[in-house]
């Protein structure tokens, strides 16, 4: 489907789903600016989306953890003359370990890319959008916010408020014609080493790329929810029927196995 949106900032994009969406959205035509921390893969992603597809791709590198990396990319979500019509809030962070186990500043950290940056950037993002009656945002959350997260109780409730975030906002711009949409993927291949995992345990994994295309798809459609892998859309199923206690042993089981 095409997204119809004519300039995207994509957060997180040097790698994994980020990459995969700045390569799906320069494909259909969209002048991009693409951020993460380092600038070097950041350059050689940009000339070879340049290079294949004549588009404009702007690179910002900014750390979203950082007050000079936000307001670095809130000043270029603002900028009156050169709106961006899509904001792709990638960026994020997963640390594994139990609560207790972890220090207090790990968990601001992860929550201040998970959910403060992606407040801060919407903020930035919307009023230009809203005057123009046209844009999208498309928050990339996470399955995980579903269902408890023993091991990773940050992460699973950082994405707990990106999605709920998500649904709110949706509901509050219905008609405006901007849209907001909750990309929520399971297990994804983001690098390497995550192709190898194969037999029973590799049907749990996604493709980054196929899961950009069903986020890409869901913001361009308006749809508020977008859950890729017929797994993790009937896992979410069965845990709507069965007793969330029991759904906290399931998932203390499978963070032993």
């Amino acid at each position: 489907m095409h997204h119809a949106y004519r300039a995207a900032l994509v957060t997180g994009a040097s790698r994994g789903i980020g990459e995969q969406l700045a390569r799906r959205l320069a494909a259909d035509g969209s002048d991009l600016v693409i951020l993460a921390r380092r600038a070097e893969p950041l350059e050689v992603l940009a000339a070879t989306l340049r290079s294949a597809h004549q588009v404009s791709v702007e690179v910002l590198a900014a750390d979203l953890t950082s007050p000079a990396g936000l307001a670095a990319a809130q000043a270029r979500l603002s900028d009156p003359d050169r709106p961006v019509e899509l904001l792709v809030n990638n960026a994020g962070l997963g640390v594994t370990g139990t609560f207790a186990e972890r220090t207090a500043a790990q968990a601001e950290h992860q929550i201040g890319l998970n959910v403060t940056a992606v407040v801060r950037l919407t903020h930035a993002a919307l009023p230009a959008m809203l005057s123009r009656g046209h844009g999208g945002v498309l928050n990339v959350s996470s399955v995980a916010g579903f269902f408890p997260s023993p091991g990773a109780a940050v992460y699973g409730a950082s994405k707990a408020f990106v999605t709920s975030f998500s649904e709110s906002l949706a509901a509050e711009l219905k008609g405006t014609g901007v849209h907001v949409t909750a990309l929520c993927p399971g297990f994804t291949r983001t690098r390497a080493r995550d192709q190898a995992v194969s037999g029973a345990a590799g049907l749990a994994w996604l493709d980054a790329d196929k899961v950009a295309a069903a986020g890409l798809e869901a913001v361009a459609a308006g749809r508020v929810l977008s859950v890729p892998g017929a797994q993790y859309k009937s896992a979410l199923s069965l845990t709507r029927m069965v007793p969330r206690a029991l759904v906290r042993s399931a998932a203390t089981a499978v963070r032993r196995t």
